[in-house]
């Protein structure tokens, strides 16, 4: 039985402030940048790959990965990311995983756990929780999810767990591995995480 298409999204295009404006998905952590990590564990659970980035387009390019700039200015957030994704694919039957660039530890079956849920729902989104906290950050939606978000980001809303709570949704547990989902927001977590430089 065929699968559906799945393409991955790595959000690169916030300012970094708590690291000091620093571009998340570049600093290096453990010799590589960090959101080569990231696609290092996503590209195997994935039919294909894209970099959400407002910044620095040129030297994300250079991973031969679709690189998308927000569609609205002002760098409004991980939604704008999502939007930019689901305009690229167009009319595309399927379905789009998102994942930060700071978080290096993706799990590596994230996808099949999002899709089993969602397709076992008949949800359009699925988001993760772990240790009791949502991880909105790390989702998965249908294509057919496009204008929905396009007419709420014309609403001037932002927040993710409030547009997802308006679709066809189901919340993941992810109990299991909490660590997969740390963010490295800042120079100390960094540091913790790995022989790291900014």
């Amino acid at each position: 039985m065929s699968h559906p298409r799945i393409s991955g999204l790595v959000l690169a295009g916030g300012l970094g402030r708590r690291m000091g404006g620093a571009d998340k998905g570049l600093v290096m952590l453990d010799g590589r940048p960090m959101i080569d990590h990231v696609l290092a564990r996503l590209h195997p659970q994935v039919d294909a790959l894209l970099i959400n980035a407002n910044r620095n387009t040129e030297v994300y390019s250079r991973f031969r990965i679709p690189v998308l700039a927000d569609r609205h200015s002002g760098f409004v957030g991980p939604l704008a990311g999502l939007d930019a994704g689901l305009a690229h694919l167009g009319n595309t039957e399927g379905w789009i995983v998102t994942c930060p660039c700071d978080s290096p530890f993706v799990p590596r079956d994230l996808v099949a756990r999002l899709l089993d849920a969602a397709e076992a729902a008949d949800a359009d989104v699925a988001i993760v929780r772990s240790d009791d906290q949502l991880q909105p950050v790390f989702l998965l939606a249908h294509t057919r999810t496009a204008p929905a978000l396009k007419a709420y980001l014309a609403a001037g809303e932002r927040k993710i767990d409030r547009w997802v709570f308006t679709q066809k949704h189901v919340v993941v547990d992810f109990d299991d591995c909490p660590e997969a989902f740390a963010n490295i927001n800042t120079a100390d977590e960094l540091a913790r995480h790995g022989q790291a430089t900014v």
